[in-house]
C-alpha cells in the first residue's frame, strides 16, 4: 500500500467494515455534492481483487445501498465458501494433460479427422 493511498484514507475516510479476510472497507467521509461517496478497500496482505467476498463486491460497486451486515446476510446451503484467485499457485486448477501435471492425456476418440 502506498503512502498516497495510506495518506487519503487517514484524512477522507471513514470505516465501514471489514471481512472474514481482514480487509477493510472505507467511503468518504464527506463525499462530493452531486456524487456517490467514494469506496474503496484495504487489503490484508496482497492486493488481490478476488479476495473481496461477492457481498462487499456489490456494496463497493454501488449495486447495495447499505455494507453488508454479518447477521443480515445467512449463508444459503448451497453456497460454497469463497476462494481467491488460485491461478499461479499450486493449488490451480490444472486439467489433465496439462504439463505440470504429467503431460498424458489420453488417446483421441477417432472422431477427428484433419
Amino acid at each position: 500500500m502506498t503512502i498516497g493511498t495510506r495518506l487519503f484514507t487517514w484524512l477522507r475516510g471513514e470505516v465501514v467494515g471489514t471481512d472474514a479476510f481482514g480487509n477493510r472497507y472505507f467511503q468518504e467521509r464527506r463525499p462530493t455534492e452531486g456524487y456517490p461517496a467514494r469506496r474503496w478497500v484495504l487489503y490484508k496482505g496482497a492486493s488481490e481483487a478476488s479476495k473481496v467476498a461477492a457481498e462487499w463486491h456489490g456494496w463497493l460497486h454501488h449495486t447495495v445501498v447499505s455494507p453488508p451486515n454479518a447477521d443480515a446476510t445467512p449463508q444459503r446451503p448451497w453456497q460454497k465458501e469463497h476462494l481467491p484467485n488460485l491461478t499461479g499457485t499450486e493449488f490451480a486448477y490444472r486439467p489433465p494433460g496439462y504439463t505440470l501435471k504429467g503431460g498424458k492425456r489420453s488417446k483421441a476418440t477417432g472422431d477427428y479427422e484433419p
